[in-house]
């Protein structure tokens, strides 16, 4: 049990094999103890408690119940039932009725809370020590900040004391303490996950996040947490469905040169650009965007009037106990008083102003990817000058919330001088699932050991290219497919990627005469072949919207599969081959066009 790596896999084939939760719930209080960090946990479980949770479970069914007897872990700033909540503040402290509405799924899902985990107070930091308890000590150098404000989660995860843990995501807090300690830091769409029993930070931006070892993990307790809670106000509906396979094409925007900050960091600027080479290794195509409008929207969030919802958010200590709060954070949130009812509205529009400029940027890709943190900062940094490199370490993370975007912090190789790689995947809201997707065959391909730990990352699961109830699989054989001219028509409807596969051995595939971009038309034809196409599930909601944009002589219909399966897909009416080049010899319209022998694209 010593040796147990506590990634969701490795303790799932354990139990497979007759382990005893009861018995991986000790080796983790155990873990704790020997850690020596009293940093890390500003409470524990009671270990009677906790073992009694897992004795209780029902028979190992890993299907019924995806986490089960999986500990993990949740920052101080959400409830949990028989555990005080402080935020990093004693004279905040109380003591919840009931477990946060996220706890509570996790736990029906089989996973076992063993604690509470320190944070930079009140959730206001992205260093992990401003905080009255003991800071908890970067897993990985104990020179480097832990990170913050999830200073405490990222630490236990990464020295694998725990498989998984809740932090919250602000200003970067779920993804900024990921980079320093070599985990996964899943930042999900604002309103998937419910903030009903978290203490908020600015109610309108804050997320409860996830820290694992690995991306299957993340998503693993992602999946579980994401249920709607009607009583949560800004609660949206979230997709969670199994990872599905990685375009082959895509596009990744990322910060044009001249708008690269790593604060004389060549060595992070060097990493950057190797994750970059990666993800072209991948299938994407770079393009680079001028990333001021996304800087001056990250200057907002501390510079502008939502440091008010701190306010909000801490006031009856700010307004009647100033010095109950840590220094840094009380001067941080004391700026609010700065701040009129008016510079609100101004800070909106000048939001809004902003955002009419760099949404066509987000739109006209299909995922950006920017350094987790431009460089690394040691405490004696932090103890030299508080502030300063806080705000450094928002650069790329701190717009994102703003944005409504999410964000997948993974894990790559080491830098030059063996400090941790890392890349951060965003997307507009609701496209967690396909930053889950390629963020785990990314951190696959880099081969990096998990955390602090000394394990490897295991296989990745199986994925399973299958449609929800509620989308209906569509085969697109032309332009609609990744990395084509109207691939955006899927995506904007929020269609996932299912898989890339071949036609039964019975269709003819034509170029059609006339417009731009140039057409495919496939038909079933005595004398086919098999014709490459891409799968995607699209909303049942939407797929009446996107047929109506399909021109004549194209249609939908059912086109059969080379495994014998039927979906629903492209097909062209015969009289509309006049005039058309039959290109059935080039297996498929990406080929045609790599062939350079037409306009196409």
């Amino acid at each position: 049990m010593k040796d147990l790596p506590f990634h969701i896999s490795a303790l799932h084939a354990a139990y497979a094999r007759g382990a005893s939760p009861v018995e991986v719930i000790e080796e983790a209080f155990r873990r704790i103890e020997e850690a020596g960090d009293p940093g890390i946990f500003l409470h524990l479980v009671d270990p009677e408690t906790a073992k009694a949770a897992a004795a209780a479970l029902p028979p190992f069914d890993p299907v019924a119940m995806p986490l089960w007897g999986v500990p993990f872990a949740a920052k101080d700033n959400i409830d949990a039932a028989g555990c005080p909540t402080t935020c990093a503040c004693p004279a905040s402290v109380y003591e919840p009725e009931a477990d946060a509405f996220v706890v509570a799924a996790l736990k029906a899902a089989g996973a076992i809370l063993v604690g509470k985990t320190n944070l930079d107070q009140f959730a206001t930091g992205l260093v992990g020590v401003r905080s009255p308890y003991p800071i908890p000590k970067n897993a990985v150098d104990p020179a480097i900040v832990p990170g913050g404000s999830s200073s405490g989660s990222a630490v236990a995860v990464a020295r694998g004391l725990v498989s998984f843990s809740l932090g919250t995501d602000t200003a970067g807090s779920g993804r900024v303490p990921a980079a320093l300690n070599n985990i996964v830091g899943l930042k999900p769409s604002l309103g998937a996950l419910s903030a009903t029993g978290m203490v908020p930070a600015c109610r309108t931006l804050d997320t409860i996040s996830i820290f694992a070892l690995t991306v299957g993990d993340a998503w693993a307790a992602f999946r579980a947490a994401a249920v709607f809670d009607p009583s949560d106000a800004y609660a949206r509906p979230a997709v969670a469905p199994a990872l599905a396979a990685t375009p082959p094409s895509f596009k990744v925007g990322v910060p044009s040169a001249a708008t690269r900050e790593f604060f004389g960091d060549a060595v992070q600027e060097a990493a950057f650009d190797a994750s970059l080479a990666e993800l072209k290794a991948l299938g994407g195509e770079i393009v680079e965007l001028d990333f001021q409008p996304f800087h001056d929207i990250a200057k907002l969030l501390y510079e502008g009037p939502w440091v008010g919802e701190r306010w909000a958010a801490t006031e009856a200590i700010i307004r009647d106990r100033p010095e109950e709060m840590h220094p840094v954070t009380r001067a941080i949130i004391g700026k609010a008083e700065a701040f009129s009812a008016a510079d609100a509205f101004k800070g909106q529009y000048a939001l809004q102003a902003l955002k009419r400029i760099a949404q066509p940027m987000v739109d006209a890709v299909d995922l950006m990817a920017v350094p987790t943190i431009p460089t690394f900062y040691s405490v004696a940094d932090l103890e030299a000058d508080p502030v300063a490199p806080n705000s450094n370490l928002g650069t790329y993370t701190n717009f994102v919330n703003l944005m409504d975007l999410c964000g997948l912090a993974v894990p790559l190789a080491p830098r030059a001088d063996g400090r941790p790689g890392s890349v951060t995947l965003l997307a507009k809201a609701g496209r967690d699932a396909a930053l889950a997707a390629l963020g785990e065959t990314l951190h696959a391909r880099a081969g990096v050991r998990l955390g602090a730990t000394g394990w490897m990352a295991p296989r990745g699961a199986e994925r399973a290219p299958a449609a929800l109830p509620d989308e209906i699989p569509l085969a697109a054989v032309g332009a609609h497919m990744s990395g084509l001219p109207l691939n955006h028509e899927l995506t904007r409807l929020g269609a996932r990627f299912l898989q890339a596969t071949t036609t039964s051995a019975d269709y003819r595939l034509y170029a059609l005469p006339g417009g731009r971009p140039k057409r495919p038309g496939m038909v079933r034809a005595k004398d086919g072949a098999a014709i490459a196409v891409e799968v995607w599930a699209v909303p049942m909601a939407q797929f009446g919207a996107f047929i109506a944009g399909v021109p004549a002589p194209l249609g939908i219909g059912t086109v059969t599969l080379a495994d014998g399966s039927a979906v629903k897909g492209f097909l062209c009416e015969a009289a509309g081959l006049e005039g058309a080049e039959d290109v059935t010899a080039h297996g498929g319209w990406r080929a045609y066009l790599d062939a350079g022998t037409s306009d196409a694209a």
